[in-house]
C-alpha cells in the first residue's frame, strides 16, 4: 500500500485594501502562477484585470501590477481570498485540501466601509459559506456569486463581462 503523496501547504497573499474600499472581490486561493509572482490574478490568461478595468471605466489594464492595484483601490475595490492557507497540488480549486480561512472579522473591522462582497467563482462562495459564515446571522453586506475569471472556467470573456455587471452596478451606486 503506497503512502498518500504529501501536498504542499500554500500560503495566500495579503489583502489589498484601504479605507476607501466599499467592494470586496474574493477568490478562493491564488493559483500557482499567482503565488509564484506574488500577484492577484497573475496568470496571463486570467480574465480578472481586463474585466475589472472594463467594468470600472479603466480602459486597458496597466502593464505594471502596482498600477493595477492602485486602479482597484482608486475605485474602492479590495482584493483578497477566502483562504489564508491550504494544501493543493496544481492550481485547480477542486484539489484544495485542509483549507484555513482568512480572518474576516478582523478584516471587516479594519475596513468597515465594505458593504458589497463578490465571489470570483463558486468555490470561493462555498468556502466562505463553510469556513467563514458558519450559519452566522445577517451582517448587512450584499453577497454575489460571479463566474470565475479563471481560464479554467469555460465561458467567453464577453459572457463573463455581462455576468460581472453587478460589480459595476455596486460601484456606480457607491460612487454616485
Amino acid at each position: 500500500m503506497a503512502a498518500d503523496k504529501e501536498r504542499p501547504r500554500l500560503i495566500g497573499l495579503p489583502p489589498v485594501a484601504d479605507e476607501r474600499c466599499r467592494l470586496l472581490i474574493l477568490g478562493s486561493m491564488p493559483g500557482e502562477a499567482s503565488l509564484r509572482a506574488q500577484q492577484y490574478y497573475g496568470h496571463p490568461r486570467n480574465g480578472f484585470w481586463p474585466l475589472l478595468y472594463a467594468l470600472l471605466d479603466g480602459g486597458e489594464p496597466a502593464a505594471a501590477y502596482e498600477e493595477r492595484l492602485r486602479f482597484a483601490l482608486s475605485r474602492g475595490v479590495a482584493l483578497w481570498d477566502v483562504l489564508a492557507a491550504c494544501e493543493r497540488e496544481g492550481s485547480l480549486d477542486t484539489a484544495i485540501r485542509r483549507p484555513e480561512a482568512n480572518d474576516f472579522a478582523g478584516f471587516y473591522a479594519a475596513y468597515p466601509g465594505i458593504r458589497n462582497v463578490f465571489f470570483n467563482g463558486s468555490t470561493a462562495a462555498d468556502l466562505y459559506r463553510r469556513q467563514v459564515m458558519k450559519g452566522a446571522a445577517d451582517d448587512g453586506k450584499s453577497y454575489k456569486l460571479l463566474p470565475s475569471s479563471s481560464p479554467a472556467r469555460a465561458m467567453s470573456q464577453v459572457a463573463k463581462l455581462e455576468a460581472w455587471q453587478p460589480v459595476r452596478e455596486a460601484w456606480l451606486a457607491v460612487d454616485g
